[in-house]
């Protein structure tokens, strides 16, 4: 008995060694994905990629595609720039069921600009983790990821005047002449800071002279100033006691003013150069400040819809609530098409190096 056992574990090792040659799992992933090339200094990547002050952890060009993808998990320093708006998202989600689970929210007229708002934050959220990610690849690839990434700040400045238009502005600023163009003229700066963006971004090359940054700066500016007009009347008419959201918008409204500082001025990194590489260079803090921006708005605007949708449809009528649904999509046609237009001017220059080059 005991030798009939015996006999059958010895066939069945026997049997099993076979399969001890096959390729793992882990293997087979292995060999079969790129790994992405170790981070080089500056001096090794094409001026376009350098940022000031930044002297490593930049990824070569030419790779794989897919070797950026992977680079998600790979130390560079695109890597948090990537992660606080990849991160930004979840949170959103996170806090978009638990305000629908205390507050309420039903699809429909009253609550469009609301779920506006929401698909444009996960619009310039998606476009600027992928523009960070990709842009690496090549000097076409910097260019069209960046000028999306200018085309999902349009929308989301344009998702927020709806929200700020809809459920936060009070009948006295809606009856003034700012209110009264509000709607068009958010549109339209939004168009219009996507357009000067990107001829920032085609026009002017390294190192960037004053000039660039003020044709992104302004058009932004005023785009911003136009859309928190509504909350800048209702925190300086309405008593912040009886409206808890208040408080959330003035949070709201400090961290974007934080934001746009980092964003305008390369601090830390001017004053540590090389010491902020990887960690806390100023455009991870603006990114950082960003995300903090929009979980705010999400909580203040959410209130402000719970107070607002049992009188939205009356107040401002069905019509011209549709007619705001209708107008999102079309500015981001608008800013969509104006992005690849520019981007055709670009392949003509690049394609003009190239010939210089051979």
């Amino acid at each position: 008995m005991s030798g009939d056992i015996v006999q059958r574990f010895s066939t069945l090792t026997l049997n099993i060694k076979p399969l001890s040659r096959l390729p793992l799992l882990s293997d087979l992933i292995s060999s079969s994905l790129p790994s992405p090339s170790p981070t080089v200094t500056a001096s090794q990547v094409p001026s376009l990629f350098r940022e000031p002050y930044i002297l490593t952890g930049y990824r070569p060009v030419k790779q794989d595609w897919r070797c950026y993808l992977l680079s998600l998990f790979q130390r560079h320093n695109e890597s948090l720039n990537v992660w606080t708006h990849l991160l930004a998202g979840p949170v959103l989600l996170l806090r978009w069921w638990a305000n629908v689970g205390a507050l309420g929210y039903t699809l429909d007229a009253s609550s469009l600009p609301l779920s506006l708002f929401l698909v444009s934050s996960f619009t310039y959220l998606f476009l600027s983790v992928t523009a960070h990610l990709l842009q690496s690849h090549s000097e076409h690839a910097h260019y069209f990821f960046f000028f999306m990434d200018y085309v999902g700040v349009a929308v989301y400045q344009y998702g927020c005047s709806l929200g700020h238009y809809f459920y936060t502005s009070e009948p006295t600023w809606r009856e003034s002449y700012i209110g009264l163009m509000f709607l068009p003229g958010a549109a339209f700066f939004g168009w219009l800071s996507c357009a000067g963006c990107c001829l920032a971004k085609s026009r002017y090359r390294r190192p960037y002279p004053l000039q660039r940054k003020i044709c992104q700066l302004i058009p932004t500016t005023l785009a911003y100033l136009l859309d928190i007009s509504p909350i800048v009347h209702r925190l300086f008419t309405v008593s912040w006691t009886q409206e808890p959201s208040l408080h959330f918008h003035a949070l709201q409204i400090a961290s974007f003013l934080l934001s746009a500082v980092f964003f305008s001025f390369p601090i830390p990194e001017r004053f540590f150069p090389g010491q902020c590489d990887f960690v806390g260079h100023g455009h991870q803090i603006f990114h950082l400040f960003l995300s903090m921006c929009t979980v705010f708005q999400l909580e203040a605007l959410f209130q402000d819809y719970a107070r607002q949708r049992d009188t939205v449809v009356e107040v401002f009528g069905e019509r011209q609530l549709w007619w705001a649904c209708v107008s999102f999509p079309a500015l981001f046609g608008c800013c969509i098409l104006t992005a690849l237009i520019t981007m055709r001017h670009m392949n003509k220059q690049l394609q003009g190096k190239q010939d210089r080059d051979k």
